[in-house]
């Protein structure tokens, strides 16, 4: 979060008390979205930890998924060098674009990992969905000592596939492999993007 002294520096006045804010998936790197603050919405962004705007239509504060409960849940934010434009890293509940596109900029290339999260996104609404809607659904039915079982399975298989040098079955393999371990991840309410900060923290 921006410190005081960071806030202090903010050059509110270049654009009218109001800064523009560039939301990225703290998880993917996608550019989500382009929203406007002022210094109350920077307060009640890191009061809160949903992100919010000022709205100039509305012409008042904007908690993004006020209305449609899809929110962005801050990260972290930080000020470019000219301390007039605010990067702003969150988790996004839900689709961010009022269309229902993940990001408001639909179109743009996608960073081949998204894939990985948009799959996050999909496990975690089959949660709650009938073991026989799916094997993903029946799986979390089975329980967390069922999913764990698999996550070693498929590591077994995978590793066996690079010893024998088969590189069609290690593909496979591997692609199961993740599969099961981000099934594991839901199960335990943890997300990839928990796993990222990790491995940050570990190669700094």
């Amino acid at each position: 979060m921006l410190t005081e002294k960071q806030t202090e520096a903010l050059d509110w006045a270049k654009t009218d008390n109001m800064i523009p804010a560039i939301v990225q998936h703290a998880a993917s790197g996608e550019v989500l979205m382009l929203g406007y603050m002022t210094p109350e919405a920077l307060k009640q962004t890191q009061e809160s930890g949903n992100v919010t705007f000022y709205s100039r239509s509305k012409q008042r504060l904007w908690t993004k998924g006020e209305s449609s409960g899809h929110f962005l849940k801050l990260v972290s934010i930080a000020a470019d060098c000219d301390n007039d434009t605010l990067l702003i890293q969150a988790n996004p509940i839900g689709p961010t674009c009022h269309k229902g596109t993940t990001s408001c900029f639909g179109d743009a290339p996608q960073h081949q990992w998204l894939f990985l999260y948009q799959l996050e996104q999909l496990l975690a609404e089959r949660k709650q969905a009938a073991p026989e809607s799916s094997y993903t659904a029946k799986l979390y039915a089975s329980g967390t000592k069922r999913i764990a079982q698999k996550v070693g399975e498929e590591g077994v298989e995978t590793a066996l596939a690079a010893t024998v040098h088969d590189r069609e079955e290690l593909v496979n393999e591997a692609s199961d492999l993740v599969y099961h371990l981000l099934v594991l991840l839901q199960d335990q309410q943890l997300d990839l993007g928990a796993v990222i900060e990790n491995l940050r923290g570990r190669h700094q």
